[in-house]
């Protein structure tokens, strides 16, 4: 991550695992040690046991959200069935 313009964080998961919870303390803790922070979700439904899939990205500037395809420096799998599908 040294030298790198942003990190890229793909949180994947199924509905009420927490994914949002869990990105939304990550962007905190990016935030409070003075990182931009965006915070994106990509696909799925934030229901209980739908697809959920969201993207963290922070950094000393961060425009997009979204992490391109191959782009993640980490992967975080809530449920492995949901990270070989988005996978």
């Amino acid at each position: 991550m040294a030298g790198a313009m942003a990190t890229s964080i793909v949180i994947v998961g199924v509905g009420g695992q927490g994914a949002l919870t869990l990105a939304r303390w990550i962007g905190e803790a990016a935030l409070a040690e003075g990182y931009d922070v965006r915070i994106a979700e990509v696909h799925g439904m934030s229901q209980r046991g739908g697809s959920v899939e969201v993207h963290v990205r922070f950094g000393r500037e961060v425009y997009a959200p979204i992490v391109e395809e191959g782009g993640a420096d980490f992967v975080i799998a809530l449920e492995a069935v949901e990270a070989l599908r988005a996978f």
